[in-house]
């Protein structure tokens, strides 16, 4: 009886992450193609067609630490290993110079677009908690079943618009 239990709950958490990402109108004067992330809303939207995206729960900067404007995605990355940023590195000094990817502690997740302003990235989360909230010093977090499917969608010179 616990087994069944355990394995519902299970297939509810995998249709709960299924549905995270969902099909929504969107402003038709932005180009398919374009991935625009709102921080006040918590969601990123990636154009499909003129007047449509996919919309995804994302977590964005604190306060303090978010950012508006402009970016193009630079690379694209699996597993890609992580270097904290100085300003990460001076609040934590515990922490390693390099996460190797893949690792449990590596808080890029599966996937990561590198964009071109700064040391940001879009790129999934090793603390699903955190999605829907304020909690990084810039980057987009998505949920790593997310970032796998957009990473499929975007190529380098995507271009991202970040709204306050």
């Amino acid at each position: 009886m616990r087994t069944i239990a355990v394995a519902a709950l299970a297939l509810t958490a995998l249709a709960s992450a299924a549905q995270a990402r969902e099909v929504v109108r969107f402003d038709p004067s932005v180009a398919p193609g374009t991935i625009v992330v709102r921080n006040a809303e918590r969601k990123l939207y990636f154009v499909t067609d003129y007047g449509s995206a996919l919309r995804y729960p994302v977590a964005v900067g604190r306060a303090g630490k978010q950012w508006a404007g402009t970016a193009t995605v630079a690379g694209k990355y699996v597993k890609p290993a992580w270097s904290p940023p100085d300003e990460i590195k001076r609040d934590n000094p515990r922490l390693p110079n390099v996460i190797p990817g893949g690792a449990k502690n590596n808080p890029m997740g599966t996937r990561a677009l590198v964009l071109d302003r700064g040391q940001y990235a879009i790129h999934g989360t090793n603390n699903p908690r955190s999605i829907g909230t304020f909690a990084s010093y810039g980057c987009v977090r998505m949920h790593n079943a997310d970032i796998q499917d957009l990473y499929e969608r975007v190529q380098v010179g995507t271009t991202v618009v970040v709204t306050r």
